[in-house]
């Protein structure tokens, strides 16, 4: 039974916190999905809501902390959703490099990045390293 105004704060606070990280979690997981079914639409709404919802999540938390403190399992569970964006951002750079990489060997020069993009030389070292020539220009 909650009997003080601290008990019932707290009850409180984590009602006002659990809302904000359960949209968090069903954004997550519905990108999970579009990223699995190869769905470019759908990544694309799903990580706009997952966006607002990491802001929403992250402004809540904050004042929370700044008003006597998170409960730990709801901290634990922020982390988890934190740990799942960055593995995601991960999986999608990995996915992007393959697909860079393939593109170079189906369309040698065609998939060269834009000058300055990546390196010092930019597009034009890679296409003179491609091409057998000097690496620097």
């Amino acid at each position: 039974m909650i009997t003080t105004p601290q008990e019932r704060q707290a009850v409180q606070q984590t009602a006002e916190l659990e809302r904000p990280l359960q949209a968090v979690e069903e954004a997550l997981s519905a990108l999970s999905l579009a990223l699995h079914q190869q769905d470019a639409a759908g990544v694309d709404r799903v990580a706009a809501q997952l966006h607002a919802a990491l802001a929403a999540a992250v402004d809540h938390f904050a004042r929370a902390a700044r008003s006597g403190g998170v409960p730990m399992q709801l901290r634990q569970r922020l982390a988890t959703a934190s740990g799942q964006v960055a593995a995601q951002r991960e999986a999608l750079a990995r996915a992007t490099a393959s697909l860079d990489r393939a593109m170079d060997v189906l369309m040698p020069g065609m998939a060269a990045p834009a000058a300055g993009l990546y390196a010092a030389h930019g597009g034009a070292e890679r296409l003179k390293s491609q091409s057998g020539g000097p690496l620097l220009a």
